[in-house]
């Protein structure tokens, strides 16, 4: 009987051992986060860009693409693309072109002013990448990147997961307040 509680005790610690992980890793990625915005501000700001317009018109920097999709690939949402979408459109550095797959939904290309805006963070951003690989080194540099983007991959994983398991609990609710 013991040995039961036992194990309890040890899962409860593991438990909390694992939510202590989770959480220390979201709010070393939150810091991670704002320290690159801010050397993003400071590295886009000479080009007359700010960090989210940077970002937004690097998305595109290889090719159109809609609004949903530039959300998609940088993980925000749709309405925040949109409104620096068309404040990068409204001040020439994007335009919108016609989607042959998709009548409604207009793709966002960089306008030439907007490739020059970007090429002028270049040496910048190549010298803020350089000392980064003087501080981690160049294995140091390309390890943390395969370890936030394998826990990119885990992220999408959990979080799909959850909401099937969510939509499979809304199901079963709505079949047993349906069911006599």
């Amino acid at each position: 009987m013991s040995g039961t509680g036992g194990e309890k005790g040890e899962k409860g610690d593991e438990g909390r051992e694992r939510q202590d992980l989770f959480s220390r890793s979201a709010l070393a990625v939150f810091r991670l986060n704002g320290q690159f915005l801010g050397v993003a501000e400071e590295l886009a700001t000479p080009a007359g860009l700010t960090a989210a317009w940077w970002q937004v018109l690097g998305a595109v920097l290889r090719g159109p693409l809609p609004v949903s999709g530039i959300a998609r690939a940088m993980g925000i949402t749709r309405q925040s693309v949109q409104r620096i979408a068309d404040l990068l459109v409204e001040r020439g550095l994007a335009e919108y072109v016609p989607n042959p797959a998709h009548r409604r939904a207009k793709l966002l290309r960089p306008t030439g002013e907007g490739f020059e805006a970007v090429r002028k963070i270049g040496p910048g951003h190549a010298a803020f990448a350089d000392q980064l690989a003087e501080v981690l080194g160049e294995e140091g540099l390309a390890e943390t990147v395969r370890v936030l983007e394998r826990l990119i991959g885990a992220m999408e994983t959990a979080t799909a997961a959850a909401a099937e398991t969510a939509r499979e609990s809304a199901r079963e609710t709505a079949s047993a307040v349906t069911e006599p």
